[in-house]
């Protein structure tokens, strides 16, 4: 069952992290896959935000979601701008396709809303599975740090008709045997003060290690292993903030 990214909280995601913003990652994935003349793929593909730009450089880019409404947003945006890629409902851990890619590519720490290990080794796995000889996974994470549970945080956004769209969000569970935390997220939508929408959201997040998540890379069997921190290309972490990228390369004998 889809407990993440329905309907108001994929409204959200598309107003806080718009087409066209970059943390530093778009840029550093256009550079790592311009040399790719195959196919792309992107699980986990959200509302485009990396996958367009990446259509829009003449790069070959298919994409998949658990999220039906963050795939809407996705069609829409490449629509708007007459790209037509290809689009569809999966599971990282179960997608099944008949064709292998050149390259797999999960940014923003989307990988770790698998927050069961099996299922995150799974991925993996199916990710090495649907890569070619010699193709590239690049994937990033993150480290949680704060395992607070005392406070409530609230952040709002404003829709383009005026409307009001509150997130209220307390962490709620931290796992640290199985190395997950579970949040809560209560989304509003306020219309001229009158409350028009809610959902409720269980968002789940996994943590790795930076040391054990390689080796998890080695056991599923990818080489040739690089680590980067903050989108700069092999600057091995050196903060706890730091966005974590791993490039592995699939050789299969």
């Amino acid at each position: 069952m889809q407990w993440f990214y329905n309907k108001l909280s994929s409204e959200v995601y598309d107003i806080d992290k718009y087409i066209g913003l970059s943390y530093g990652d778009v840029e550093f994935y256009s550079e790592r896959l311009a040399n790719c003349k195959g196919k792309i793929l992107e699980p986990g593909v959200g509302t485009g935000r990396i996958l367009i730009p990446l259509l829009e450089n003449g790069l070959h880019v298919d994409g998949f979601d658990v999220s039906d409404e963050m795939l809407t947003i996705c069609r829409h945006h490449c629509e708007s701008r007459g790209l037509k890629p290809k689009l569809f409902n999966g599971e990282m851990q179960s997608v099944f396709l008949d064709e292998n890619y050149e390259a797999i590519i999960v940014p923003t720490g989307t990988f770790l809303v698998l927050h069961k290990r099996e299922d995150s080794i799974q991925a993996l796995t199916n990710f090495y599975d649907h890569l070619e000889n010699g193709g590239r996974l690049i994937l990033d994470i993150f480290l949680q740090t704060d395992f607070s549970m005392a406070n409530v945080t609230t952040r709002k956004w404003e829709t383009s008709r005026g409307e009001i769209i509150t997130l209220d969000s307390k962490l709620v569970e931290v796992d640290h045997i199985n190395q997950y935390t579970v949040s809560h997220h209560r989304y509003e939508k306020w219309r001229n003060g009158e409350l028009i929408q809610t959902e409720l959201e269980r968002f789940p997040l996994r943590w790795y290690g930076i040391e054990e998540f390689k080796m998890v890379l080695e056991q599923v069997g990818f080489r040739d292993i690089q680590i980067s921190a903050d989108y700069k290309y092999g600057e091995y972490p050196t903060k706890t903030s730091e966005i974590i990228t791993f490039e592995a390369v699939a050789f299969k004998g």
